[in-house]
């Protein structure tokens, strides 16, 4: 008896027509940029996430900060372990509404490696740089894709990256996207605030009463709460969405995560050196453009363009060793520790 049998392309593509009616199909992808011959075994959706976590920019997510400038301890978040958990929970969201999951895990697995070294503090310091609308790294995650690596990904994935952040107008066109849209929220919220009670920033008691009673205790508790919200809520509605009771007591934690950590004064005192460290990148490379390699490097574009595609590809470590290199032995460092 033979123990495997060969599931090909066309049997993984039949097996999705047994997902929900809402399910994004592989096989009605609006396309690539380039036509390709279509690959023997993996669905077009397993295509773009076999190219996604092979991709430069998805290495380079192991040394980006996620929230803590250069923590001591091993076990705080990065922006990688960030995108592993937003893509397990995106799975979890898709699967349990029968959705599409190789497309909400293909979104979720790309759709931060536009980042640039020092988290959302990188956004901050690149925005005067392209006034009016200011730089987003969503758009840079799709740049990367399209231009600086060019994987030719489908336009289903390039969608959904686009439009992971709530922020983001038009929204997402897939279901997927949105489960994508809540499992980044569900991830940050949780593994932040335990960061932050492993930083001693927060005391366990220090949430609000309506989130522990709502979600429980930070940690697993909180993710399973928020995920089962979403599913409930989404077979009641026909949509992607949380009711609006879990909605608002998960909005009253984000506010009081950016009161307590995300932006407060302690925080901002190590955000504001990352900014003053990426602006001395960014004047230095604007001044001197022969010293950027040409090693992922569109030379056709604007110059301000070719410097942010440079300074935002950058690791937390490799941007302190430049600024280190161009301005002094411990300017870099000083800047986002004292």
């Amino acid at each position: 008896m033979q123990g495997f049998i060969r599931r090909e392309r066309a049997a993984r593509e039949a097996e999705e027509e047994r997902l929900a009616p809402l399910a994004t199909r592989s096989s009605a992808t609006r396309g690539r940029p380039r036509s390709e011959e279509p690959d023997a075994f993996r669905t077009a959706f397993e295509r773009d996430r076999d190219r996604i976590i092979h991709a430069k920019a998805f290495r380079r997510l192991k040394h980006k900060t996620q929230v803590f400038l250069h923590p001591d301890g091993d076990h705080f978040i990065t922006r990688l372990t960030h995108t592993l958990q937003v893509a397990q929970i995106a799975r979890s969201l898709a699967s349990a509404l029968g959705l599409n999951e190789v497309l909400a895990e293909a979104i979720a697995l790309g759709h931060d490696v536009g980042h640039t070294p020092f988290g959302h503090t990188g956004e901050e310091a690149l925005s005067p740089y392209f006034l009016p609308d200011g730089w987003h790294h969503a758009g840079q995650s799709v740049r990367i894709f399209e231009v600086l690596e060019d994987l030719n990904l489908t336009w289903e994935v390039r969608d959904g990256i686009r439009a992971h952040s709530w922020r983001i107008v038009p929204p997402p066109a897939t279901p997927e996207a949105f489960c994508v849209r809540y499992a980044d929220r569900i991830a940050y919220l949780s593994h932040d605030a335990l960061d932050a009670l492993r930083a001693g920033v927060l005391a366990a008691d220090s949430f609000p009463a309506g989130v522990v009673a709502r979600f429980g205790t930070p940690g697993r508790a909180w993710i399973g709460e928020m995920i089962e919200a979403v599913i409930e809520q989404s077979l009641r509605a026909g949509e992607v969405v949380m009711d609006a009771e879990t909605l608002a007591v998960m909005n009253e934690l984000r506010d009081f995560m950016f009161a307590r950590v995300y932006q407060s004064p302690e925080q901002r005192v190590r955000q504001q050196g990352a900014i003053r460290l990426l602006h001395d990148l960014m004047e230095h490379h604007l001044a001197h453009p022969d010293e950027m390699p040409d090693s992922y490097r569109q030379h056709e574009a604007p110059a301000v363009v070719q410097v942010a595609d440079y300074v935002a590809g950058m690791t937390d470590r490799y941007a302190l060793a430049t600024h280190q290199r161009l301005f002094g032995t411990d300017a870099g460092w000083s800047a986002i520790r004292d």
